[in-house]
């Protein structure tokens, strides 16, 4: 079986050449060598929802079986050299820096607790999405989402309905709230190593972050006040005891204050490795097979080994057991994004491959026929992506599509710029895989007894509430 599908993928009329040894990368592929993604894709999708036993005893072995698959294919084809290298890039060049990133403001966010009697009511919920949105901003998506999430979590662990507050957490703090600098979301920080200036982004982000975060967050205050009138309702008709019960213990909380506050500086020390990393310039690096690793990354990555380390050492017990912190969401985002970046890198291959690659179908789609940018087109297509592939290479890859020179997308092109940067932040929201942080809120949630929706699910709130407000972006900035 597995040769003939082998041999399916051999005969497809889209020519296929091999793996380069010099960068390993995909110069020219057929569509269905992105068949391995979307299977984990749809795993991820269906699997929860149709066997949740099965999937949430067996997601990681589920997620090894398509990538093992992809990669015999790789062997198969282009053979052990080349598929050796593209583990090694897939894993040392994508995969290792970003989950030591997640995992050091995993670790670090964990032994901060913000004790408090604040309780989840509308006004209340309010104040903490938009207290978030603006952390997302100035110490990145995932830094505020895993600051915010517990606290938010805690004051509302006395309502009944729970769920939405997590999903506008995700759409504010995770990813629209990171729109204003290019510290707050990957694809900016991408745009500023390419020469995009710091203010560049405040400046004409500043007005399309307001809009989207004032109609949510309007939006959010409707439904939640709906869901609080109707749970007040249930509570004098007796109905909800697990409130009662949960409202004594918030009650039980003597004052409003924060422990912990050595990983606050923890915290900080973490944005600003990364902004060093990015800023600092060294020809020095070391190489792994084919895999560069510069000396700013290298020792980006060992920083954040000895923050997470210390974080451990000066973190009492108590502090991660009032927290509920255990390290199962980490573990599920692990092994879930280790399977999507291996399988994802044909997907990014044909998008780099632009006009010769097998999506110039969709790539022809943002340029009119005297050659100018269809900015409309570079907001959309750049955020659908995202919403289903890794938002920084996508970002890049129509940063570069438009013209690749920062001097220009900031001056003449750069209503284009704004389009691909507003798509690449904004539309990540669209799905439970579109940013880093996305996946991890819902783990956390899910850990703390919250039911929250499936991936489809969750898909229904973000296209009924998403779409809409996305489509004024469209009438506002580029019609």
């Amino acid at each position: 079986m597995k040769i003939g599908f082998y041999a399916f993928f051999t005969l497809l009329p889209a020519p296929l050449y091999a793996l380069d040894s010099s960068d390993h990368s995909l110069t020219y592929l057929s569509l269905l060598w992105g068949v391995p993604f979307v299977l984990v894709l749809l795993s991820i999708a269906l699997l929860p929802l149709l066997l949740p036993r099965l999937w949430h005893h067996h997601y990681g072995k589920i997620m090894l079986f398509w990538t093992l698959l992809f990669l015999a294919f790789n062997l198969l084809y282009f053979g052990g050299g080349a598929t050796w290298q593209l583990i090694l890039h897939a894993v040392l060049g994508e995969f290792l820096p970003f989950l030591l990133l997640l995992l050091a403001l995993f670790t670090v966010s964990g032994g901060i607790l913000i004790q408090s009697t604040m309780r989840g009511t509308p006004k209340n919920n309010l104040c903490l999405l938009a207290l978030g949105t603006l952390f997302a901003s100035i110490m990145g998506t995932t830094g505020a989402a895993m600051l915010m999430i517990r606290p938010l979590i805690r004051a509302n662990q006395d309502r009944e309905y729970r769920a939405h507050t997590v999903i506008f957490f995700i759409f504010l703090v995770a990813n629209i709230g990171g729109g204003l600098t290019p510290i707050g979301d990957p694809p900016l920080f991408i745009g500023f190593l390419k020469g995009v200036d710091f203010f560049w982004t405040l400046q004409h982000m500043g007005l399309p972050v307001a809009i989207n975060t004032l109609l949510l967050l309007t939006i959010f205050f409707l439904i939640d006040n709906f869901y609080y009138r109707r749970e007040n309702n249930h509570l004098k008709n007796g109905e909800s005891a697990h409130q009662q019960a949960a409202s004594q213990t918030l009650r039980e909380v003597k004052a409003n204050k924060i422990v912990g506050g050595q990983n606050m500086l923890l915290l900080l020390a973490i944005v600003a490795v990364v902004l060093l990393s990015g800023i600092w310039q060294s020809d020095q690096a070391v190489k792994v097979g084919s895999v560069v690793i510069t000396l700013p990354d290298l020792v980006r990555n060992i920083l954040f080994i000895v923050i997470i380390l210390l974080s451990l050492m000066i973190t009492p017990k108590t502090i991660y057991q009032m927290n509920a912190f255990s390290w199962e969401p980490m573990i599920e985002v692990g092994k879930l994004f280790l399977a999507i970046f291996i399988t994802i890198t044909p997907v990014l291959a044909m998008l780099q491959a632009g006009r010769d690659g097998s999506l110039a179908g969709i790539i022809a789609l943002v340029t009119n026929g005297a050659g100018e940018p269809i900015n409309l087109c570079y907001f959309w297509l750049s955020g659908l992506l995202s919403g289903f592939l890794d938002n920084a290479p996508t970002y890049l890859v129509f940063f570069n599509l438009a013209s690749g020179d920062a001097a220009i997308l900031t001056t003449k092109l750069s209503s284009t710029l704004l389009a691909i940067s507003m798509g690449s932040v904004f539309m990540g929201a669209l799905t439970y895989i579109g940013n880093a942080p996305n996946f991890m809120i819902k783990a956390i949630a899910t850990q703390n007894g919250i039911q929250m929706p499936s991936f489809f699910g969750y898909m229904r709130w973000s296209i009924l509430l998403l779409i809409p407000i996305f489509l004024i972006d469209s009438w506002i900035f580029f019609m």
